[in-house]
């Protein structure tokens, strides 16, 4: 189990985090998907501030262990979440399918949209986790890096089993075992978040872009190739191109990629690392191929049906946001309970159709088809056999490997 404790960040970590807040995965919307990533970004966000407000640096004794539940006489319980992350009735009044939960259940919720980025919610919460009290939610939603580091401080509660037949049947084999909670003893996926090669079939004269390798080598394509400015989703997909796991990579792995994508650049190969920013140009077909995020390609197609996606065979990268009870929740058998629903086919479907994102429940294609065949039939929000086969996830860093591995990624890019 980690200890608490601050932690000071090289200038190569802040300046990942400001590329993240400013141009990358924090800088966009809901509906633009992504959001802040890296330990760094936690690190400022929470580790650096943590000494200063009195609260000692350390790992709480009773990490994991289940608190007093009041969920048997408080039918309620208190869910925080990204907004655009939930369906909404047409005269967006209402919630349907929390509405329904309620009905079924008795439970009322009370959901909050309070989430803006992970390392602005950690900042609310992280004091009265550190101090052992209750931060007045029973159900969080984070992306996987914090939700990582918040069940090895020991500020989520295990999960009862019992409580959670639907999400352990019907959790999709590529979110069951995440090197941070293998089995999923402390969290659920509420999405994945793919990271994909896009390119405009007009801008490449009709040719499909499906591989790093074409993107880093096919000259046809020189100087309108782009790659994201996070670490993790560009040297994660190089590691792949170069036949290496992203879930167990080693230093040299991880040097090998850095060096493979340094001589694109030498050559011009690479026009520049970009934020979200990528999707005018891509649009435009300045850019002709890229690496970019799933969310934005599905909107992108939406006004230009010159936007394709590809699948490369040698694998993509997924991330994810997951559900967690964290400590000291009054309702954690209530929380248990509004994350197995959301596990029911039916109701994974209803949400799907709204957000539009990767859905981790199997079972949801019949059901998604009775609401719109076009998304059952959407690789992006329902992966098939072999797509979700494709899927890895970049491993979890320790914070010297943070360190060292952001240094080197910023020197690539220039940052």
């Amino acid at each position: 189990m980690e200890s608490y404790e601050p932690e000071r960040l090289s200038s190569a970590q802040l300046a990942a985090m400001r590329r993240s807040l400013t141009s990358g995965r924090g800088a966009l919307t809901r509906r633009s998907l992504l959001r802040a990533s890296g330990t760094g970004a936690l690190a400022l966000g929470g580790m650096a501030t943590l000494g200063a407000c009195g609260i000692p640096p350390a790992k709480r004794a009773d990490a994991g262990a289940a608190f007093d539940d009041h969920s048997a006489k408080e039918k309620e319980v208190t869910f925080s979440n990204w907004t655009e992350y939930m369906d909404v009735s047409e005269d967006e009044k209402g919630r349907p399918t929390l509405e329904a939960f309620t009905r079924r259940t008795g439970i009322r919720v009370r959901y909050t949209e309070d989430i803006n980025d992970n390392v602005e919610f950690f900042g609310k919460i992280k004091p009265q986790l550190a101090a052992g009290q209750n931060t007045g939610r029973d159900l969080i939603c984070v992306t996987d890096w914090l939700a990582a580091r918040i069940i090895r401080l020991g500020w989520a509660q295990k999960l009862d089993p019992s409580n959670l037949p639907h999400a352990f049947a019907n959790v999709s084999a590529q979110f069951r075992t995440p090197d941070w909670d293998p089995g999923r003893a402390y969290s659920y996926p509420w999405t994945g978040i793919p990271t994909v090669i896009a390119y405009n079939v007009k801008a490449t004269g009709g040719r499909k872009v499906d591989s790093v390798t074409q993107l880093l080598d096919d000259p046809k394509l020189k100087g309108r190739v782009s790659f994201l400015s996070e670490m993790r989703d560009t040297v994660g997909m190089t590691l792949l191109d170069q036949g290496r796991d992203p879930g167990k990579f080693t230093d040299t792995d991880f040097d090998g990629a850095i060096g493979r994508l340094q001589k694109a650049v030498d050559k011009k190969q690479i026009r520049r690392f970009t934020g979200n920013d990528y999707t005018a140009d891509l649009s435009k077909g300045d850019i002709a191929a890229c690496v970019g995020w799933a969310g934005d390609i599905i909107q992108l197609q939406a006004d230009n049906p010159d936007i394709r996606f590809a699948i490369p065979a040698a694998g993509y990268i997924t991330s994810s946001d997951n559900l967690l009870v964290p400590a000291q929740a009054r309702h954690k058998t209530n929380a248990e309970k509004l994350i197995d629903y959301y596990y029911e086919p039916p109701v994974a479907a209803q949400l799907a159709a709204y957000i539009n994102y990767v859905c981790p429940v199997d079972g949801v294609r019949e059901e998604l088809a009775r609401i719109d065949e076009s998304m059952a039939s959407n690789t992006l929000i329902l992966p098939d056999k072999e797509m979700a086969a494709k899927s890895r996830s970049f491993r979890s860093l320790s914070t010297k490997e943070e360190t060292a591995y952001e240094e080197k990624f910023a020197k690539l890019i220039g940052a």
